[in-house]
């Protein structure tokens, strides 16, 4: 499932198919980032509405793996009512041609870790010396717990706020059901 144009221009040939990533890893990013990943078609509007009505109180975010990929893939940094548009497009598109397991693949392998540490592999090796398809229960919580904030985070140096969310994270993780919640 290698796209080379996307592969190349982002990872510099560090490229990983999905099936070479431990299971664990999806499942750990989809109960920290997006636990209705498996069935919305791209956007998660009771999450939306939450967030709209919780913005008095502390403001948080929203966006299903897929806009998360939309706006890392195509869309430049900042927030603007033109980016939101052009990032719900290109959601719609695609969660229209892609299978989760493709949406996936690509969010793993475009999304930052830490600070100039880009895909699941290049994060792997560099955080725990090891192939992303070795990667514990533990390692993968510990990397989906930095997803939100990768260059304030460590997956390498947790802090005592990384441990706790890596620790929630596993709870979720069993909650779903372990990787039988995958839809692949």
């Amino acid at each position: 499932m290698r796209d080379p144009l996307v592969a190349d221009h982002w990872l510099g040939n560090r490229w990983t198919d999905l099936d070479d990533i431990s299971a664990q890893l999806p499942l750990a990013v989809i109960s920290s980032e997006d636990q209705k990943f498996p069935d919305h078609m791209g956007f998660d509007f009771e999450a939306i509405a939450d967030a709209l009505e919780e913005q008095r109180k502390r403001p948080r975010g929203a966006s299903t793996i897929t806009q998360q990929l939309a706006k890392n893939l195509f869309l430049w940094p900042g927030r603007s009512y033109v980016r939101k548009g052009l990032e719900a497009w290109f959601t719609l598109w695609m969660e229209w041609l892609w299978p989760k397991q493709r949406i996936m693949e690509v969010y793993l392998n475009v999304i930052e870790y830490g600070p100039g540490v880009y895909g699941v592999t290049t994060a792997s090796e560099r955080f725990f010396h090891k192939s992303p398809a070795r990667l514990t229960r533990t390692e993968a919580s510990l990397l989906a717990a930095v997803l939100p904030n990768p260059k304030r985070m460590s997956a390498s140096q947790p802090s005592a706020y990384v441990w706790s969310r890596s620790y929630e994270i596993r709870q979720a993780m069993r909650a779903l059901g372990g990787i039988s919640y995958l839809p692949w």
